[in-house]
């Protein structure tokens, strides 16, 4: 039999090649295999392979609902997001997608709700294990902060980034959106010092596509000779980025 693993790969390979559908559709046949393999488990009521094959299939329907996410695709990731939610309450990271999609589609109330959960979820001690408890307490206050950020508070979600931030200091979603809430607030000064520290702190942890991406933009709006500034930081990235990594986001 072809291993789990391999047709994971199978499926990612179009993805990562700009064949966004033709991976979809392979990650859906992934799905329909999984399943396959679950009826027959109970079948024959095997329960530790039950397990494992439980747990691929959760895997799988959180790479398509990541992908379907990424392209907006809201209401295929809600119906997604609902089954597994109905099958294990305590997964706090896929209720912050929840959130995150209900905010997308202006269900703000929903997303208070969802956030509310999750934020009871740490208070009673209730995880379902895929997060330790820093990462917990950051997944709250990022989500604070999102509200704050919708609400055009921009202080106040800054203060729920730094909280992440003093926690843990590789925490990027907290650094980059600290630096946009900064940006807002037409503090670019700090904005920009906020990614460089990072990059130059944790360079394996800050260097993806967006925040660079973010960064130029940032330098763009700051300094006139920009163009010298993302140049500088294109050869930088050059030297210390993976092989994958697109330096054509500097935008040079």
């Amino acid at each position: 039999m072809v291993p789990f693993s391999l047709r994971w790969l199978h499926a990612q390979i179009p993805i990562k090649s700009n064949q966004r559908q033709d991976g979809l559709d392979r990650l859906y046949t992934l799905l329909d295999f999984v399943r396959e393999r679950l009826k027959e488990k109970e079948m024959k009521n095997l329960s530790a392979s039950l397990n494992v094959w439980k747990k691929r299939e959760v895997f799988v329907m959180n790479s398509i609902i990541g992908h379907h996410v990424s392209h907006k695709d809201f209401t295929v990731s809600l119906s997604l997001i609902t089954d597994l939610l109905n099958r294990d309450t305590s997964d706090a990271v896929l209720s912050s997608k929840l959130g995150y999609i209900q905010m997308q589609i202006g269900d703000l109330d929903g997303a208070k709700n969802s956030f509310s959960r999750i934020e009871n979820l740490m208070k009673e001690g209730k995880s379902n294990g895929s997060l330790s408890e820093v990462e917990f307490k950051n997944l709250v206050n990022r989500n604070k902060a999102l509200m704050y950020i919708v609400e055009k508070d921009y202080v106040s979600a800054v203060r729920e980034y730094e909280e992440c931030i003093e926690r843990d200091n590789a925490d990027m979603v907290a650094i980059n959106n600290k630096a946009l809430c900064l940006m807002y607030l037409r503090d670019l000064s700090d904005s920009i010092k906020v990614i460089e520290n990072a990059l130059e702190r944790v360079p394996t942890a800050a260097l993806n596509e967006t925040v660079v991406v973010n960064l130029c933009s940032m330098y763009e709006l700051a300094y006139v000779n920009h163009s010298d500034i993302k140049r500088t930081l294109n050869n930088w990235i050059t030297r210390v980025a993976p092989d994958d990594f697109d330096a054509s986001c500097t935008r040079t």
